[in-house]
């Protein structure tokens, strides 16, 4: 194992295009590479674990520098511009696993760990998971937000998909979310980067004003009745204008089956569905 981490360190010290600022997916991979020797293998042998964790250290800082770089950016009203070249990095999107792109906006965002929860527990709503960063900038190409949109993510939890939607486009966007300690770091969060074209809204998305909303979002936050309420409501809005509701996870069969939305794309496996109301 040590021969291995040695070898590693020596190939990795060799290689400074991982210290480019725009190489996070290198960088990401080789710090779990070096964090998974670190944890199993022993400490000893000619000082290679204090060279390997200098040189964690090295790559940490410059995707910190990576990340404040593009939080100045956006804090400045530059967030399309900063964000495009990420937003055209992504293949089409598999799995709902995370990766470097996460880093990426966990980086950007910082979000604080939220607090004890106020919400008791409904068996009807889905235990919280952030949309992986990469289905988010897929959503965000597809559906060529503008001006004219409203972007509503109903259960919008720390808010991942409404502050990067925000930040790479003109849209308006609304986070609805039961949870008050999740509106709060959205909240900060939004507050840190200067967000002027976003709000978090804490309520009920069965009894939420979506009259604003073009585009509704579903990371499957909730099952059963409640979802079927925010469906009719949806419904409802869609007999007044066009909308599009973009859906992920167990939810999106469902949806799929109402007879007033069709699918704006071909359906593909582990990919954001994205549908539109049907003229009447």
């Amino acid at each position: 194992m040590t021969d291995r981490l040695r070898n590693l360190v020596k190939r990795l010290e060799k290689d400074p295009s991982l210290h480019e600022p725009r190489n996070l997916h290198q960088r990401v991979e080789a710090l779990e590479r070096l964090e998974a020797y670190l944890v199993d293998s022993p400490e000893h042998h000619n000082g290679i674990h204090e060279r390997a964790a200098v040189l964690s250290t090295k790559l940490e800082t410059a995707n910190f520098e990576l990340f404040d770089n593009i939080r100045r950016e956006i804090q400045r009203g530059g967030g399309p511009e900063a964000m495009r070249s990420w937003l055209n990095a992504i293949d089409l999107p598999h799995g709902e696993g995370y990766d470097y792109l996460d880093e990426l906006i966990i980086g950007i965002l910082q979000l604080e760990e939220p607090g004890v929860s106020g919400v008791p527990p409904d068996e009807e709503m889905v235990f919280y998971q952030p949309t992986p960063a990469r289905h988010i900038f897929d959503l965000i190409r597809r559906v060529a937000l503008t001006e004219r949109d409203v972007l509503t993510d109903l259960g919008s939890g720390l808010g991942h998909v409404s502050l990067l939607a925000s930040i790479c486009s003109k849209a308006r966007c609304v986070g609805i979310e039961l949870e008050p300690a999740y509106i709060h770091c959205a909240r900060q969060s939004a507050e840190g980067l200067n967000l002027t074209n976003v709000t978090f809204v804490q309520e009920d998305a069965r009894t939420a004003d979506l009259s604003a909303g073009t585009v509704f979002y579903l990371y499957t936050p909730f099952s059963g009745s409640i979802l079927r309420a925010v469906l009719d409501t949806l419904r409802h809005e869609a007999s007044k204008r066009p909308i599009r509701v973009c859906t992920y996870g167990p939810c999106s069969p469902t949806v799929a089956e109402e007879p007033w939305l069709e699918a704006a794309d071909p359906p593909a496996i582990d990919r954001i569905a994205v549908f539109r109301s049907r003229l009447e």
